[in-house]
């Protein structure tokens, strides 16, 4: 549809100059589910066309489509970047399975603090749970300082636990040892790939902001990747007569469940919206509540309200906080001030 939709645009641009002619896309799950009205229709072109033209008719049309080159370009990009970083995060998963194989400890209760970090991959790839346990302390002590560049504040104590958990560890049987660790040798080169690619488009996303004017960066916490994911998604901003337009696109919206006089409390977010600008949106507002105090305070406001999953429903609820200041930016063009700076 993207190369037909732009085709008949420069093509009514040159063999109809005179005329005022307008392009639609239509999004082709909604023709679906209102073709679902009607119980016995066959599939078939005519009847296609015809199902297109009655749901026309109802003049639902969506926003004329505008010259966005520049935002497919940028979709590009932040889609890609979407796409690889799920993909790491999946094999980051299935990683893990695999170290409980090899160090079953070490996946239970990892003594470092990041368990992808530049020591504890170091202790994956070399080490094992025999070797850690008969090693001499103060040589374990010395591959520990080594392979995390003396950075650890207590050397001794961290490395007495490591030696615990391997002492409590399963023990692979040998025949299975090569393959294990063949398998994490092979999904941490991938990741480590992967991590390089998403540096790349990283650079090429930031270059191109470069010439697209906006002022979501001047949000702390929201650097040009994610000013790049939302400006994409969202292209041109006046195609949204408010923030709740904006919301209901990204997907920020609660169902009602209402009979008579009664309606109940507890509702579910709505399965539907853009998934690459809900993503970006959750991204940047769990950076922004790092650094702003109206956002931190929103977020840990909601985090108290419920006992079950505390963070995901905070940093969604803040995410559409969020929706009410990016589209305010987008419109007004103007730098953001924090409440703090405001009240001065």
């Amino acid at each position: 549809s993207w190369h037909l939709a732009h085709y008949l645009k420069a093509q009514c641009k040159k063999v109809l100059p005179h005329l005022q002619t307008a392009i639609y896309m239509l999004n082709a799950r909604k023709v679906a589910r209102f073709k679902k009205g009607y119980d016995t229709l066959p599939k078939n072109d005519k009847v296609d066309a015809w199902v297109i033209a009655d749901h026309l008719r109802f003049g639902r049309l969506p926003h004329e489509m505008q010259e966005t080159l520049i935002y497919d370009a940028l979709r590009r990009l932040t889609r890609t970047r979407f796409h690889l970083v799920h993909e790491i995060a999946r094999n980051k998963t299935y990683m893990l399975n695999q170290l409980y194989l090899k160090f079953s400890g070490l996946r239970q209760d990892n003594p470092f603090s990041d368990t992808f970090g530049a020591t504890s991959i170091a202790v994956i790839e070399e080490l094992d749970p025999g070797i850690i346990a008969e090693m001499p302390l103060e040589e374990l002590v010395e591959f520990l300082q080594e392979k995390g560049k003396n950075r650890f504040a207590e050397p001794e104590e961290m490395a007495k636990y490591l030696k615990q958990l391997a002492r409590n560890s399963y023990r692979l049987d040998k025949i299975m040892a090569d393959p294990v660790n063949l398998s994490l040798s092979v999904i941490l080169s991938t990741i480590q790939h992967m991590e390089t690619q998403v540096k790349r488009l990283d650079k090429e996303i930031e270059r191109m902001m470069k010439g697209i004017p906006q002022t979501l960066t001047s949000v702390k916490g929201i650097g040009p990747v994610y000013a790049a994911g939302l400006i994409a998604e969202i292209g041109d901003i006046h195609r949204f007569d408010d923030h709740h337009a904006l919301a209901k696109y990204a997907g920020f919206v609660w169902t009602q469940y209402q009979s008579g006089e009664y309606e109940a409390e507890d509702t579910s977010r709505m399965r539907t919206g853009n998934k690459y600008l809900r993503y970006y949106l959750v991204q940047a507002s769990d950076a922004i509540r790092k650094h702003d105090t109206e956002y931190k305070a929103f977020y840990q406001k909601k985090y108290q309200e419920v006992t079950k999953h505390q963070h995901k429903r905070a940093l969604v609820l803040t995410a559409r906080k969020l929706v009410r200041l990016v589209h305010s930016l987008l419109r007004t063009k103007q730098l953001y001030t924090p409440k703090e700076e405001r009240r001065e």
